[in-house]
């Protein structure tokens, strides 16, 4: 079943890996806007969720946080985590850079204890204005599913000009202050096997990890349905494998099963 999330606020969810997470979703509620079309998205394909409504205003956002903070102090909720996330890619609207200066305003104000996360794609943090952003918080948790070029354009379709040494390159400019995030999964697309468990996928991205440096590796598998339904789970076992080797380079990971 397709997930889309209200906007720009929904919430508080338990995450696998960040806690009591209050979403923040910069994207319509009536749809998906992303830069990625990836094969696994709990949101659905892009051309199945044409959005008709404009994105919220920074100011919309504003005001929305502000007043479920308050309602969460008020009803003694707190969040461990402020994230980012939704129907596409945060770091995509326009003011995104704003809004986070907003959020870090507000979560100073109500819950300074909570961590403000993105999650992202990492196809806009070649823009000036998102990565010093995105070094500002506490969590930019960026993805990086594999760096076979043909792969990742079977698994995550990146939509217009991509290339993941590029990406690699500019993630290592945050010098640490990063975390990376990757999906591992089995079955088939198109009559091609999409298991990217194996060390042909998996050697090569832990050299490029090791390049980057973050400092936390978050791997995880399928969790909800996706909209190609030949997808499967990579087993507790296989994602062990993964974050063993990734703590014999010395570093730091996690697995969400």
């Amino acid at each position: 079943m397709t997930i889309i999330f209200p906007s720009p606020i929904f919430g508080p969810i338990h995450s696998r890996r960040l806690g009591v997470s209050l979403g923040i979703n910069l994207l319509p509620d009536d749809g998906k806007v992303c830069s990625f079309d990836c094969i696994y998205c709990e949101c659905g394909f892009n051309a199945e969720h044409r959005t008709k409504k404009l994105l919220p205003t920074r100011e919309e956002v504003r005001t929305a946080l502000e007043e479920k903070l308050k309602d969460m102090q008020a009803n003694g909720t707190a969040p461990d985590v402020l994230t980012f996330a939704g129907n596409g890619e945060p770091t995509a609207h326009p003011h995104f850079p704003e809004i986070i200066k907003d959020t870090l305003a507000l979560r100073d104000r109500y819950f300074p204890k909570a961590k403000v996360s993105v999650l992202s794609n990492s196809t806009f943090i070649d823009r000036p204005a998102v990565f010093e952003a995105l070094n500002k918080i506490d969590n930019n948790i960026l993805k990086l599913d594999t760096v076979d070029e043909e792969y990742i354009h079977l698994l995550d379709r990146p939509n217009g000009k991509y290339s993941v040494k590029k990406i690699i390159e500019r993630m290592k400019e945050f010098k640490g202050n990063c975390i990376v995030q990757t999906m591992f999964l089995k079955g088939g697309y198109q009559g091609k096997d999409m298991d990217n468990t194996s060390d042909k996928y998996v050697l090569p991205w832990i050299e490029a990890v090791k390049e980057i440096a973050p400092r936390q590796v978050m791997i995880y598998t399928i969790d909800r349905e996706t909209p190609d339904h030949d997808l499967q789970k990579a087993t507790h076992e296989e994602l062990d494998r993964i974050v063993a080797l990734l703590e014999k380079e010395g570093i730091p990971a996690t697995a969400s099963y």
